[in-house]
């Protein structure tokens, strides 16, 4: 275990990281806003004074180009910091509500108190976002935090664990570094709060652990994300996000679009237009495309390498184990028991399924659990509309892939299995905060009919002023 500490004796396990963090929280310092805005600023300090190594470690990790690594991670970063720093005094401010007329003359408010001690575990698709990201939101919020990288990314987590001390305040925010036990002996500490990236199994275990406690969590899952094409759609434009959005990560993100429904009589035109696209952006030989990126690990390669197994391949599927990488690849599966429709696939691989007519897409959807995003190109608004009423999840994005994470308006998150819970911008802000409900009364016209002896009259003046 590799633990970043306030002092020269890093204190040596999972409870004495979370004492020092609660005594920390409990001297009062995480409260004021000029601490707030100065981690944020040092944390956006970090990366910028840090950014070719942060890029060389995900190109070490994942094999990302600098282009995906700034899109995707990076200049994500920069602009969650931007955004919260831009509005901190407005979401901090105390929120006025009504006050009844029983309550007269009064005032009622909501006021936001940072939760605590909170633990935040990262995912490694996304090494540094998934776990920076909410550390924005748990530092504006006035929280100390817990940081738990994920060992698969070893290479950002040890920059992590390396910089954070460097720059943020070392008896607010620590690091922890490690695999599944020091993972499991965290998950045994009270936190105030967890926030959890990761897979739907561990995240049972997370929440299982946090129910000894009573914590709250937020699960940031995943799960099958559908991407419903439309004939009545810009074909051209179409293929484009999807191969951007599918491919990005070498198609290791959670919000990915991971299989398309297109009505059996549009599918040839659109497999077309997805494999004309993916020459134009990859080229002949996207395993030597420094552009595309690596798959995680070997064992997640043999992983997605068994997928291809008794699916008809109509693109790609030729893989590099040395260089642990997989071509995009499309394929036809017509068997519904076939792993590739029951699994999140996270990787390279994209099934295309023929449906008779896009009720029939409305149908799949919804007899399969709530997907974490869900992609529709239509240039119908009746349809569009439909596919809003009648399905659920996490987030939707029309006519694009991925792009709602650009707007740290909108608050991102899934539902049912896909996870629990939400963030970005004030969203986040939000999640890290307990908002206390205030009300203050004047000591002026103290009206008696609440009070003992009751009669019939007082009552009746009470449901008047009900």
């Amino acid at each position: 275990m590799s633990v970043s500490s306030a002092s020269s004796s890093a204190c040596s396990n999972a409870e004495e990281v979370r004492r020092a963090l609660n005594t920390c929280f409990h001297s009062g310092k995480t409260r004021a806003l000029t601490w707030r805005k100065q981690q944020l600023e040092q944390l956006n300090k970090l990366l910028t004074e840090n950014e070719q190594a942060i890029f060389d470690a995900l190109k070490d990790d994942l094999g990302k180009s600098q282009t995906e690594a700034w899109l995707g991670e990076f200049g994500f970063l920069q602009s969650d910091i931007a955004h919260t720093l831009s509005n901190l005094e407005k979401w901090a401010a105390p929120r006025k509500v009504a006050t009844p007329l029983v309550a007269q003359p009064g005032k009622s408010y909501l006021q936001a108190e940072p939760l605590g001690v909170v633990l935040i575990i990262g995912a490694w698709n996304y090494p540094l976002q998934l776990l920076l990201a909410p550390l924005v939101a748990a530092l504006a919020a006035g929280n100390c935090v817990l940081l738990k990288p994920s060992e698969l990314a070893a290479a950002t987590s040890s920059l992590i664990a390396q910089l954070v001390p460097q720059y943020l305040d070392r008896e607010a925010i620590q690091v922890i570094e490690g695999g599944k036990d020091e993972t499991s002996d965290l998950l045994t500490q009270n936190w105030d709060h967890i926030f959890y990236t990761g897979g739907e199994q561990v995240g049972k275990i997370v929440m299982r652990a946090a129910a000894e406690h009573l914590t709250p969590v937020t699960l940031e899952l995943g799960g099958k994300s559908p991407c419903v094409v439309d004939c009545k759609t810009d074909l051209s434009t179409t293929a484009k996000r999807i191969v951007w959005g599918k491919w990005m990560n070498a198609g290791q993100t959670c919000i990915a679009p991971d299989y398309i429904l297109v009505e059996q009589s549009f599918k040839d035109e659109l497999i077309l237009a997805l494999k004309k696209v993916l020459q134009q952006q990859y080229g002949d030989s996207p395993l030597t495309n420094d552009d595309y990126g690596k798959i995680i690990n070997q064992r997640h390669f043999e992983r997605l390498k068994n997928y291809l197994h008794k699916a008809h391949v109509i693109h790609g599927g030729n893989a590099d184990a040395q260089k642990i990488k997989i071509e995009p690849t499309i394929v036809e599966v017509s068997d519904e028991t076939h792993p590739l429709l029951q699994e999140e696939i996270f990787g390279p691989i994209l099934p295309i399924i023929a449906v008779t007519d896009l009720n029939e897409a409305i149908e799949y959807i919804n007899q399969r659990p709530k997907p974490l995003a869900l992609y529709l190109f239509t240039q119908r608004k009746d349809f569009e509309q439909k596919i809003l009423q009648q399905t659920s999840a996490g987030n939707v994005c029309i006519n694009d892939t991925l792009m709602f994470m650009s707007n740290p308006d909108l608050p991102f998150g899934g539902v049912g299995s896909s996870g629990m819970g939400n963030y970005h911008g004030k969203a986040g802000f939000d999640t890290f905060s307990h908002l206390k409900s205030i009300m203050k009364r004047s000591f002026k016209f103290d009206v008696p009919v609440r009070y003992a002896p009751f009669k019939k009259w007082k009552l009746a003046i009470l449901k008047k002023l009900a």
